[in-house]
């Protein structure tokens, strides 16, 4: 990390991941509301048609660059508690924890009182898939799936780039995260002006994919986990939720994958994991997983800090 040490690296790391699970994300006027509005207006000006792909490119450039750059600026000229403090606030940023909790357990505790009504609702809140007719299987299977995700997403990739570039790097994983889900689907108008935002994702996840997927495993059933990620994985379009997902659902012994609606049309994707069909307890049993693997990072990072292992940046 950019002027400091690895012992401090991890102290921060700590403290981040404290105040998001004390705070949670700002619930006004979260900066990331304004990047959100800053890549429509991008995206509406610039996805024409005409060269699509290049102007793709260009797009997430001038989305996340100057941010970035900004925030790395600061970092470098600040006094060392101030920079501290900045590259604390960009992590605690980045991260969402306590927000995947606040949206996921409500889930759980609805299919638990046999309210399936608000259960589609909360569903349909945090997937893109149709819930309107959900059973309490498809739904359990939707949140265990999104908590596998979004564990990764939301707090293992954006603390593996807080360790390798400081808050800058965390940042940087975040709007990368946050524009591939704006603009990195497979639809007329995404298709081509999408593609660097899909793929940069891709590139950015690839290494903090595969540390979830292992942690994952680590914390729970580690042989079904390893077997499943290692035969089911290949199967999933997307190269890192596919480890991340099937490593999950092996650690819990349950099954996801499987036939979901989107967009008014059913489609069958590949099964993962291994045991039984997803139930509200398979849901608190996610979000204990995620728990248990933020755990394990913040421990071994504290483990390189105290014996030395770690760097000076």
């Amino acid at each position: 990390m950019l002027l400091l040490s690895f012992y401090v690296t991890a102290m921060l790391a700590i403290a981040g991941v404290v105040i998001d699970r004390i705070f949670g994300e700002p619930a006004t006027r979260h900066p990331l509301v304004a990047f959100g509005r800053l890549a429509t207006r991008i995206e509406a000006k610039m996805n024409t048609g005409f060269r699509a792909r290049p102007a793709g490119i260009l797009a997430w450039l001038l989305a996340v660059v100057p941010p970035v750059a900004v925030s790395w600026i600061l970092v470098s000229v600040l006094p060392f508690a101030a920079a501290c403090a900045v590259h604390v606030a960009l992590l605690w940023f980045s991260l969402g924890a306590k927000s995947l909790r606040d949206h996921i357990a409500p889930i759980a505790r609805a299919l638990g009182l046999g309210d399936l009504p608000a259960a589609r609702k909360l569903t349909a809140r945090i997937v893109s898939r149709d819930t309107t007719h959900a059973d309490e299987a498809a739904l359990s299977r939707a949140a265990v799936e999104s908590a596998l995700e979004n564990g990764n997403d939301a707090i293992f990739g954006a603390l593996f780039w807080f360790v390798i570039a400081g808050g800058p790097g965390a940042l940087m994983f975040r709007l990368a995260n946050t524009l591939d889900a704006m603009w990195g689907y497979r639809t007329p108008r995404y298709l081509r002006f999408g593609w660097a935002a899909a793929r940069l994702d891709d590139v950015l996840n690839f290494v903090p994919a595969r540390l979830t997927a292992a942690s994952y495993a680590l914390m729970g059933d580690t042989r079904t986990a390893w077997r499943c990620w290692r035969t089911q994985a290949p199967l999933w379009d997307s190269p890192n939720a596919g480890p991340v997902m099937a490593s999950g659902a092996g650690s819990l012994n349950v099954l996801l994958g499987g036939p979901a609606i989107y967009n008014g049309a059913l489609e069958t994707r590949p099964v993962l994991g291994f045991g039984m069909t997803a139930s509200p307890r398979h849901v608190v049993a996610a979000l204990r997983l995620v728990e248990r693997t933020t755990m394990l990072w913040l421990a071994v990072l504290l483990v390189l800090a105290f014996t030395g292992v770690g760097f000076h940046g």
